[in-house]
């Protein structure tokens, strides 16, 4: 199967379709972004790791019983997944105080939160991917009750399985983003990337942040603590052979 026609460039991958008009071809870019994409570096080998990590993930997820696009990689920078009509409704689930969470509330960073706090956000380069409500996504008929509803069972099922994974390689996961999407049978399931870009994830030991906030706030090579959370779950997964 080899690629065909660029369909889209998001901020870290290209996608591209292929001989199966229900498979997608997934190219991970050695890029970064932060500001919505408003900063922009291109670092050698992220790339590579990320589709690596996301792979692991998804890979274990699947495992666990959790449906979702990630059907096999091709190349340590390209997999092929299940074409999906991704929702325009991204989920983050917040397990601990951190980021705009801290200076919209007042609150002292990384402080636990239970129960976990679910967000939802309008998926919207153009309106900088606004914080809703509910019912301002049912009122604006962006996503149905239901939709909303199936969205926050997956993404507890999901949470629950990637927290004591971390936890089994002294990572705290401190929040991360999920994006899902309709197949062409109407199944909504995850999709997306699984990877310290769109998740926040401290060392337990060190308390040294090992994602994308290295990159934001510009407070060393991000790509070690990427490196870091590769070695571990590889290990991990493959001592335990899951």
């Amino acid at each position: 199967m080899e690629k065909r026609t660029l369909i889209y460039e998001g901020k870290a991958k290209q996608v591209f379709t292929t001989d199966n008009a229900d498979v997608l071809w997934i190219h991970y870019l050695d890029q970064a972004t932060a500001l919505n994409g408003k900063r922009k570096e291109q670092i050698a080998d992220k790339g590579r790791i990320n589709s690596a990590i996301s792979a692991l993930l998804f890979n274990y997820l699947t495992a666990q019983g959790i449906t979702n696009h990630h059907q096999q990689q091709l190349s340590p920078t390209d997999e092929l997944v299940t074409k999906v009509k991704i929702t325009p409704v991204e989920v983050v689930v917040r397990n601990f105080a951190a980021g705009h969470f801290v200076t919209r509330y007042g609150v002292a960073p990384m402080m636990e939160l239970r129960p976990a706090v679910h967000e939802f956000y309008y998926k919207s380069d153009e309106l900088d991917d606004p914080f809703m409500n509910d019912e301002q996504l049912v009122a604006l008929n962006i996503a149905p009750q239901r939709e909303l509803d199936e969205l926050r069972v997956i993404a507890d099922q999901v949470n629950v399985i990637l927290t004591e994974a971390f936890r089994a390689i002294d990572i705290k996961l401190i929040d991360f983003k999920l994006e899902f999407g309709y197949t062409a049978t109407n199944q909504l399931i995850l999709a997306d990337e699984l990877s310290p870009d769109n998740m926040r994830l401290v060392d337990l030991n060190t308390g040294a942040s090992l994602d994308k906030d290295i990159f934001r706030q510009q407070s060393g090579d991000v790509l070690t603590g990427y490196k870091i959370v590769l070695e571990r779950l590889t290990n991990y997964l493959t001592a335990n052979q899951l």
